[in-house]
């Protein structure tokens, strides 16, 4: 593949792991630092202005440089990460109105996410 084709789409899936952390942070089904993090993989490898902005920015470079520092998540962060997805699944549990497959197959997405979160080491 073309070098600059090759860029562009690493920064395009960069953009858009950006988007989906962002809705993350109102959507508990969808995981933020996750998002965050394969944007940062991504942009280090096409553009080191977005890799520096994403690392450095005011909000999301702090959770960004612990985990490349240590692969840790804070106890509060998975204390809030696990109960707003618990606090989601209950909802959609009860109140939803989609299709039973698309409850369950968010309701996977959420288990993973807790098991993943929960198998990490707790950063002190």
């Amino acid at each position: 593949m073309h070098r600059h084709v090759k860029r562009w789409l690493f920064i395009a899936l960069g953009l858009a792991s950006v988007a989906a952390g962002i809705i993350g942070i109102f959507l508990p089904v969808l995981p933020t630092v996750p998002f965050l993090l394969l944007a940062l993989w991504a942009f280090a490898r096409s553009s080191q202005r977005l890799h520096d902005w994403l690392l450095n920015h005011p909000r999301f470079g702090h959770p960004l440089r612990q985990w490349q520092e240590s692969q840790a998540i804070a106890a509060r962060t998975k204390l809030l990460s696990v109960g707003s997805m618990g606090a989601a699944a209950v909802w959609l549990v009860a109140f939803s109105a989609v299709p039973g497959w698309v409850v369950a197959l968010a309701l996977a997405v959420m288990a993973y996410g807790a098991w993943f979160v929960l198998s990490r080491p707790t950063l002190s």
